[in-house]
């Protein structure tokens, strides 16, 4: 499910007195982060604030923005989720978000109108990511490998699957 502004990282405190925030990155690294000029405090793009400067600081990012000068304006911002905007990520084609995958339905990918029920949950577990798959109240783990997602497509809120064997076996 395609997203206009997605949630990117939340500030979990301040650095130093000049009020540069702390943000754990939601995201692959602290790099993409970085790409940022302006990010948003709301899903719908209201709260816009211009990024003075961000940088790596381990496996945080240490970000100055506009308007925050002094590290009581920094601390007021403790616990705000920072959203970007998704075309400003400028992704490869056929590229998506683990956010919109999210509501996509999940569907046999040799025949479409056997439906598995909706992605509710990605779990990354360093080998492979795992979906969580949700229908009828009961929740069935997909492991997101290249067997099992034959196609992915956000736009139309679909995922073709080939599950492995047992995995739907107990549903009703």
């Amino acid at each position: 499910m395609i997203k206009e502004f997605l949630e990117i990282g939340q500030v979990v405190g301040t650095h130093g007195v000049r009020g540069e925030l702390r943000v754990d990155p939601w995201c692959d690294t602290p790099e993409f982060f970085k790409r940022f000029k302006i990010l948003y405090f709301d899903n719908m793009g209201g709260s816009a604030v211009k990024v003075i400067s961000s940088r790596a600081h381990g496996n945080i990012v240490l970000l100055c923005l506009v308007g925050v000068k002094s590290v009581e304006e920094a601390t007021a911002l403790r616990g705000r989720v920072v959203f970007m905007r998704r075309k400003d990520a400028k992704l490869p084609e056929g590229s998506y978000f683990i956010a919109e995958l999210i509501g996509c339905k999940a569907v046999d990918a040799d025949d479409e109108s056997i439906v598995f029920g909706e992605v509710s949950q990605v779990s990354r577990t360093g080998a492979n990511d795992v979906w969580h798959i949700n229908k009828n109240g009961r929740e069935y783990l997909l492991p997101a490998i290249p067997d099992v997602v034959v196609n992915v497509d956000v736009v139309k809120g679909k995922v073709r699957i080939r599950p492995l064997k047992g995995i739907f076996d107990d549903e009703d």
